[in-house]
């Protein structure tokens, strides 16, 4: 379900007792950018009235976007970089006090890398109804408080035009390529079917077609994990102090979201068995490695995200269904006119590969013919971030191909 950022996931290994006496203090209502924040290297671009696929209205909103290299006079070598759920505009660059984890995908966008920012003028904004610095939730509404549970529900649709005007803004007519991996693979499929005369490139990684049942299952339970929260408070709970907002809910549904990301084989053979400390977890009240790994990685998403933030992107995903509207499937992707790159991970038990070669079958032009690329590995959705070496190859060899 979710891009995952390095810092989170590579690797999965044992949490030490340092790892632990990081999280000792009381996690902060929200882990959002919030109004008044110093911006980093965030830019942000304003812009008028949203009216959503669920009838509701933005008044207004804000993307924050960050970019690397520089746009030439042709206005023709910008890339777009989507990122996932729980990702945002910081690619690449270091972690501080305006940014808490360091960029996600510094070994693949950078001068000389795959993503050769000395070539290319790469732009990545974070989604509308993000947390770190685009509106949402969090954000502060023209009453003067935050919006909360009164955030109109989002599609990727809605998302995609909220991006739409940023490239308008940046005075980008066509995008050399959209590239986006799990829900940011929706935002550029959904660009290369909404807009295919504004992308001459496409790459999805690890993304469906749309949607199933069985995703929206999974999803379901993360959400009613953050509702049950009796600190959630219906959404609204900005007000509250350090420690008392809805950070055990948001944690939990972080640790089921794990388990969706990574493989079984790539757990079991980093964990095993083992115990995380000397305390037998067999009735003795010690607790299993992989417990331990999934409690901390809960905590520690708490304080760079939002409950609510969480809950309208997840449902934005749960919207995902690139045929909706459109005569199915097959006569959306059909639209498509971009040089497609279609990669899936072999292993991966979210989103897996059989999505990827429909999405594949479907376009008219890919690198891999008929089927998707297919990667190889033990981690699961999280492979196409973390197999950078493998992934990096097949964008500059669609990044190279003449359109």
């Amino acid at each position: 379900m979710d891009w995952q950022i390095s810092e989170d996931t590579v690797p999965s290994a044992l949490v030490t007792e340092a790892d632990a006496r990081l999280l000792l203090g009381r996690p902060p209502v929200t882990g959002a950018w919030r109004d008044g924040d110093a911006p980093g290297d965030r830019l942000f671009a304003t812009f008028g009235a949203l009216d959503t696929e669920g009838g509701e209205r933005l008044p207004g909103l804000r993307l924050a976007y960050e970019t690397w290299g520089e746009l030439n006079e042709a206005r023709d070598n910008a890339v777009l970089i989507a990122h996932a759920l729980t990702g945002d505009s910081h690619v690449r660059g270091a972690a501080g006090p305006t940014h808490p984890t360091a960029g996600w995908w510094g070994e693949v966008v950078g001068p000389g890398g795959p993503v050769d920012t000395d070539r290319w003028f790469v732009v990545a904004p974070n989604m509308l109804g993000g947390c770190q610095g685009s509106t949402g939730p969090a954000s502060v509404a023209s009453d003067g408080y935050e919006w909360a549970s009164r955030f109109p529900y989002l599609t990727i649709r809605d998302q995609v035009a909220a991006q739409a005007r940023l490239a308008d803004a940046l005075g980008i007519d066509r995008w050399a390529a959209v590239i986006g991996g799990s829900m940011g693979g929706m935002h550029a499929l959904e660009w290369a079917v909404s807009h295919p005369d504004r992308v001459a490139r496409l790459a999805v990684l690890s993304a469906p077609p749309v949607n199933t049942a069985d995703q929206i299952a999974l999803n379901s339970v993360q959400l009613e994990a953050i509702r049950m929260d009796p600190r959630f408070q219906g959404g609204e709970y900005y007000d509250a102090g350090d420690g008392d907002g809805p950070h055990r809910g948001l944690a939990l549904a972080r640790r089921m979201a794990l388990l969706n990301y990574r493989s079984p084989a790539e757990l079991n053979q980093r964990f095993r068995r083992s115990w995380q400390s000397g305390v037998s977890p067999l009735g003795d009240g010690g607790r299993f490695a992989v417990e331990s790994y999934l409690d901390f990685h809960g905590n520690k998403f708490t304080r760079r995200f939002d409950a609510n933030s969480y809950i309208r992107l997840v449902g934005a995903m749960d919207s995902h269904d690139i045929g909706r509207d459109r005569g199915g499937v097959e006569d959306a992707l059909a639209r498509v006119t971009a040089t497609s790159l279609v990669l899936g991970i072999d292993s991966d038990r979210l989103f897996p590969i059989d999505g990827q070669h429909r999405i594949a079958r479907g376009i008219p032009s890919t690198l891999g013919g008929d089927a998707a690329v297919v990667l190889v590995s033990d981690f699961g959705h999280d492979g196409f971030l973390i197999e950078t070496a493998a992934v990096g190859t097949h964008l500059r060899r669609l990044l190279d191909t003449a359109v």
